[in-house]
């Protein structure tokens, strides 16, 4: 068989991307080794929805990003009254004041972008959010160092943002984008594994199956998470790449949440952790991967054990118990595991390769869900620069965003940007 396109990958990613390419006009080919839709590492997202980034373009995006999620329908293409799609929960975000991601570090691209937001002190952190402790605790500390318990000798505020929030189900969100993609003619292979990808003379030809079947194509974007290496190496590509994408382990734990919350996400880099509220009056509690925890990379993302553990569970939910007081630790962990594809510096590859036609949407660690309905615009746009004969290397594509008016500069996303590329080097971005 042949198509225009094929995407590797049936994750949140991969489906927007197919939307996107398929709104193009193109006839589109999406291959999951899974068994359904979003069931790799967007299932394990906690689909947070905010805007707190070290750069020009991770503001811009996720702020544009928001405006898809908020008219989520009309981004579909779906009529008035469907039923079964994801929605995005303006509950509020408060970022906890820390030194690696200081207020002046993104407040100027609020400013620039139009993305409305308070300054809390610690007296205002503590009144609007019932229960929490302004403490300052900076560094993050492992629950067997005696200074995790010592007593705050100083109080942090926050920066405040009602538009972020959360997406109700990240699953449900990739199967919504997947079945628009399909109204328009995409067909998605679950269940198959890539086994080669061809290449004649300097460019892609076709992607092997291991059901024996081959699809011919001149364009293929690896959009295939923490399996995006193994992908890129059957492409042969990599070799420039300068900034680095490895596997990681990473858990998000499920309790109860402590009474008169008034359901306020946080983002807490001062104690390590992040929350937000779930479903039944849950609270989920993830990592900001602190410096004193051990990163669990892995070499085979088939081979994670996806049980959740005692110590790490231990660890965050006490860290946010630290800081909302009335929240009570769980003798039982609860909550799921996934594996993410990270990059060096927490920010995504969203780019070309030295393969004419082969094109990636990798490194998305745990921060780019929210901007996945933007993303697939992101992939379309390169991918139909380079069949206009232009080099996104020294020519890169500017995004102007429909709804906000951002300009993105696409080369912030650039496999070859030199290491840090102004960002804080966190999972914050």
């Amino acid at each position: 068989m042949s198509a225009d396109a094929v995407v590797v990958g049936a994750g949140v990613m991969g489906a927007s991307i197919a939307l996107e390419l398929a709104r193009s006009g193109r006839r589109v080919v999406v291959v999951d080794k899974a068994g359904g839709i979003g069931h790799g590492s967007t299932s394990a997202s906690s689909a947070v929805v905010r805007f707190n980034y070290s750069t020009w373009a991770g503001v811009a995006t996720s702020w544009e990003a928001r405006s898809h999620w908020v008219h989520w329908r009309e981004h579909l293409g779906v009529p008035a009254g469907t039923d079964g799609l994801a929605r995005l929960v303006p509950c509020g975000l408060a970022l906890l004041d820390v030194d690696v991601l200081p207020r002046d570090r993104f407040l100027p691209s609020f400013d620039r972008a139009g993305v409305p937001y308070e300054e809390w002190d610690a007296a205002g952190l503590a009144r609007r959010v019932p229960g929490l402790d302004p403490g300052r605790h900076w560094p993050p500390r492992r629950l067997s160092d005696e200074r995790f318990w010592a007593e705050p000798e100083a109080s942090l505020g926050a920066v405040f943002t009602p538009d972020a929030g959360y997406v109700t189900d990240p699953q449900l969100a990739a199967a919504n984008l997947a079945d628009a993609a399909r109204r328009l003619g995409a067909e998605f292979r679950l269940r198959r594994t890539v086994t080669a990808i061809d290449r004649t003379g300097d460019r892609v030809r076709a992607v092997r199956l291991d059901d024996g079947s081959v699809i011919a194509t001149p364009v293929v974007v690896n959009a295939a998470g923490p399996w995006s290496t193994r992908v890129n190496e059957l492409a042969g590509v990599g070799g420039d790449f300068a900034v680095g994408l490895r596997p990681l382990r990473q858990e998000v734990h499920r309790v109860a949440a402590p009474p008169g919350w008034n359901g306020i996400a946080l983002a807490d880099v001062d104690l390590g952790v992040y929350l937000r509220g779930d479903s039944g009056g849950g609270l989920l509690v993830g990592g900001t991967e602190p410096e004193c925890d051990p990163l669990h990379w892995v070499d085979d993302p088939d081979a994670v054990d996806h049980r959740v553990t005692g110590a790490v569970f231990e660890a965050q939910v006490t860290r946010a118990a630290r800081r909302l007081t009335g929240l009570s630790v769980p003798n039982r962990p609860s909550g799921v595991v996934g594996v993410y594809d990270v990059a060096d510096d927490w920010t995504p590859v969203y780019d070309r390769t030295d393969l004419p036609g082969f094109f990636v949407a990798i490194g998305t660690s745990g921060n780019q869900f929210k901007n996945a309905p933007l993303v697939g615009a992101f992939l379309r746009a390169l991918v139909d620069h380079a069949e206009d004969g232009k080099d996104h290397d020294t020519d890169p594509v500017h995004l102007r965003g429909p709804y906000t008016g951002a300009e993105i500069d696409l080369s912030a996303f650039s496999r070859l940007r030199p290491g840090g590329a102004g960002n804080s080097g966190t999972v914050m971005g």
